[in-house]
């Protein structure tokens, strides 16, 4: 079952055209990807909400990744909670989503996944970080992937733990 549009606006900004290169339909595996994370964890934004998910490079991740968070290398995904908008913004910003083409395709690789699966399931993870879900504990942790296996389901994608210890 394919979720419904997201329920906020979505920006996707393809800053390396290797995205859309070797996945066309980039940008649709977002959307939709955004949508089954509102779905399976019953997110809720404001009518006038947005996001944003920027497709680039290792080289731009590691960047932000280093002046963001101390850690100078690339990464998969990186997530940045937008600021609660006032009475005079015209939108209410969620935040930004950003994904390393050259990492996420390693990981995808290396785990014998397709690459739009884990693109699809690190936008959904980047986007629960963006309302606040983390996996600094095991707890978080268990709460956040069910949260991501049930909108990958959704997807028709398989579940990313299954081999792995929680």
């Amino acid at each position: 079952m394919t979720p419904a549009a997201p329920p906020v606006v979505v920006d996707v900004g393809v800053d390396s055209s290797v995205w859309t290169d070797v996945l066309p339909d980039a940008e649709e595996v977002v959307r939709r990807a955004v949508a089954a994370a509102f779905t399976a964890a019953k997110l809720t934004a404001r009518p006038d909400a947005e996001l944003s998910v920027v497709l680039a490079e290792d080289a731009a991740v590691q960047a932000l990744n280093r002046d963001f968070r101390g850690k100078d290398s690339p990464t998969n995904v990186l997530s940045f909670p937008g600021v609660e908008a006032d009475a005079t913004a015209t939108a209410h910003h969620l935040g930004d989503v950003i994904l390393g083409y050259t990492t996420v395709a390693r990981e995808a690789a290396d785990e014998s996944r397709p690459l739009q699966h884990h693109m699809a399931h690190l936008v959904i993870h980047g986007v629960l970080h963006l309302f606040g879900y983390d996996h600094m504990t095991d707890e978080d942790a268990e709460e956040m992937e069910n949260h991501e296996r049930n909108a990958l389901a959704s997807l028709g994608i398989p579940d990313p733990y299954a081999d792995t210890d929680v």
